[in-house]
């Protein structure tokens, strides 16, 4: 993997806001960003199921990548997601990639018949998943006996279109080793992670990784922004042009971040196109190489 920075927008699955999820997705397209992200909490009655609206999304789209960000674990089972996450490259031409957590919110995944799961039980659960995930991409038949996961016969297909990126989407100390060890990348929100925790858990997934015999500086390290690009100078993530040249870099150069996915509020749509064309541009602009 390179070392360039690379940016997305946030597209959300409201029912009714199927239309401006499609104009927030071809500005990513159009201005050459890399990624869009969908949430991904089914339990939210306002919400579309997220791989339906990626994949409706992808149909509408050229270059641009799309992840769920992140697939929620317990409610959708290993082998299934990784049929459902091939099948989406191939229908894609290869622009799909796979954010994973292991369910946050634990009340309304019980409430729709998922699993009660412990932090512990979590993280176990996910190391599981990637491995039944990987195995399914492989091809070939399989079986796995875990603590979670019983599967007797897979039958897996199809292999995806290119070789899809697991991400995990996870805070604690514990579990972002997870990321080092198994995963291609990390996906965390600002305001569960704020930039000074980054320099805490950084060393945790390189330790991880290099005792796995894994290259750390491989992993995407994604940061999720939620702010406003304003005249008004607020604070980090609220700001003009200026202020977030400053933010993001100085998340690159100084925290080791190297993907930014904007989620604006206010005007979604207007906020997305101002990050896309003078944010982004000016980010690439000010940084070394």
């Amino acid at each position: 993997m390179d070392h360039a920075v690379r940016f997305g927008l946030n597209a959300d699955p409201n029912v009714g806001g199927l239309a401006i999820a499609e104009r927030i997705a071809r500005i990513a397209d159009d201005n050459g960003l890399e990624y869009v992200g969908v949430q991904d909490h089914p339990y939210n009655s306002g919400f579309l199921d997220t791989f339906t609206v990626l994949t409706w999304l992808a149909s509408r789209t050229r270059r641009v990548r799309l992840f769920p960000n992140v697939a929620n674990l317990p409610l959708r089972p290993p082998a299934m997601l990784a049929k459902q996450a091939a099948s989406l490259d191939v229908v894609s031409g290869g622009r799909f990639e796979l954010g994973l957590g292991a369910g946050g919110f634990v009340d309304a995944i019980a409430g729709m018949g998922g699993p009660r799961r412990t932090p512990g039980e979590g993280r176990a659960a996910l190391s599981e998943a990637i491995d039944i995930i990987r195995a399914s991409w492989a091809g070939e038949p399989f079986a796995h006996q875990g603590r979670h996961y019983a599967l007797a016969g897979v039958q897996p297909g199809p292999r995806p279109a290119h070789g899809i990126g697991i991400w995990l989407g996870v805070v604690g100390p514990r579990a972002v080793r997870l990321v080092g060890a198994k995963a291609d990348g990390w996906s965390v929100s600002a305001p569960y992670v704020p930039p000074d925790r980054l320099t805490e858990l950084h060393p945790l997934i390189d330790e991880a990784a290099r005792a796995a015999g894994r290259d750390p500086d491989r992993l995407v390290r994604l940061y999720n922004v939620m702010g406003l690009v304003t005249a008004e100078d607020r604070d980090t993530f609220h700001g003009p042009v200026r202020r977030w040249v400053e933010t993001l870099t100085t998340l690159h150069l100084e925290h080791r971040m190297n993907t930014f996915v904007f989620w604006p509020g206010g005007d979604r749509e207007r906020q997305s196109r101002i990050f896309a064309e003078e944010v982004v541009p000016a980010v690439r602009a000010a940084l070394p190489g």
